[in-house]
């Protein structure tokens, strides 16, 4: 797990060219997702507060955004995950298309109340790729985990 979200934090702080940056994934909150579901006693609210927490100081921006963030997406996560388990990957998929447009809603939403600037309207692609990037996520995370146990 450690491993994991470190990465997603590199992956969040990698440098990329202006074009393709409105297109970044939520990496952390993908990797968070993924553990809300599969170890809920390990990753529960206080987890993804904690990993929001630290996102917050890695990235910069507005302290507490991003904790506030992580923590509605596995609050959510958490209430529907008995269903969640079940759906066949593309389902899952579609499910966390969904938390990733609501995670840029209560950014927004948390823009908007501070009287911050809003992200651009080309950031909105980013729930789209992380999507599509659910599946192979998922798969190589649930391969790692699994192959640790056995």
């Amino acid at each position: 797990m450690p491993v994991s979200v470190f990465l997603a934090l590199l992956l969040g702080l990698l440098p990329l060219p202006g074009v393709i940056q409105p297109f970044r994934p939520y990496w952390l909150a993908l990797v968070v997702a993924y553990w809300v579901i599969e170890e809920p006693e390990r990753a529960g609210l206080g987890f993804a507060f904690a990993m929001g927490v630290l996102a917050d100081l890695a990235f910069g921006g507005l302290l507490g955004e991003q904790a506030l963030r992580l923590t509605v997406l596995a609050f959510i996560l958490h209430r529907f995950r008995a269903q969640l388990r079940f759906f066949p990957l593309t389902q899952q998929a579609l499910a966390i298309g969904g938390l990733l447009l609501n995670d840029r809603v209560v950014s927004a939403a948390t823009h908007l109340a501070l009287a911050e600037p809003q992200l651009p309207w080309s950031f909105w692609w980013a729930p789209l790729l992380g999507m599509v990037l659910w599946a192979p996520i998922f798969l190589v995370l649930d391969t790692l985990r699994l192959g640790r146990r056995t």
